[in-house]
């Protein structure tokens, strides 16, 4: 799970970035504006940041100049609009954005950003730690010789029915659907009662069974 950071004056784009990145398992925190970007960003430590360019108070490509300049653009920013010109998506870039995403957003392209940019995260952070072992005179321990196929051979291909060799989106889905279709079914079809086991608000639950090709219509109560 990430701490990401979203920036952006319009409550639709926000309110949508969030509920996906929520149900990535990320933790979302949400700025309509340069200010309170700002605050957020003074007071707690972010993996990734989306940072909307265009906003009534002060542009994203500002803002990205000021963290540079303060040392706080130690996290990947990824830049969004849905009007910037080449050079202004080049100067964000030469100031220290990492990618820039463009509007209307899908969520393959949103989610494939997020995943390059923390991986480009982690990789900065991996880096880091040998030298700070070095620096403090503690070497590496050597790595264990291990071939990858017999890790790959002693991995279980299923779980439970779930086949753990298809990519992680996919099985989640299969999951996901089995969970909902179990409570659904022990609730007699009660979305009320769903929504209460599951945590979810049934406006949310309602679009996520839809979305997982849940058949709303079985087992539901009279």
């Amino acid at each position: 799970m990430a701490n990401i950071l979203v920036v952006d004056d319009e409550l639709g784009i926000r309110d949508l970035l969030s509920e996906i990145l929520n149900d990535e398992g990320h933790s979302v925190d949400l700025a309509e504006n340069a200010t309170q970007a700002r605050i957020a960003r003074a007071s707690s430590s972010y993996d990734l940041v989306l940072l909307d360019i265009w906003m009534p108070d002060t542009d994203g490509v500002t803002l990205l100049k000021e963290w540079a300049s303060a040392g706080q653009l130690t996290m990947p920013v990824i830049m969004m609009s849905g009007h910037a010109t080449i050079e202004t998506a080049v100067e964000a870039t030469r100031i220290g954005a990492l990618s820039f995403l463009e509007k209307p957003i899908t969520m393959q392209k949103l989610l494939k950003a997020v995943e390059q940019g923390l991986s480009r995260n982690a990789a900065s952070s991996s880096s880091e730690a040998p030298a700070a072992a070095a620096e403090g005179g503690a070497a590496p321990a050597p790595a264990a010789s291990i071939s990858p196929q017999s890790v790959e051979d002693s991995l279980p291909h299923s779980h439970q029915g779930f086949d753990l060799d298809r990519p992680l989106r996919e099985a989640r889905d299969g999951f996901e659907k089995a969970y909902f279709e179990f409570h659904l079914a022990r609730e007699g079809g009660s979305m009320t009662r769903v929504a209460e086991k599951t945590g979810l608000e049934r406006t949310h639950l309602y679009r996520k069974l839809r979305q997982l090709g849940v058949d709303l219509g079985r087992n539901r109560r009279g």
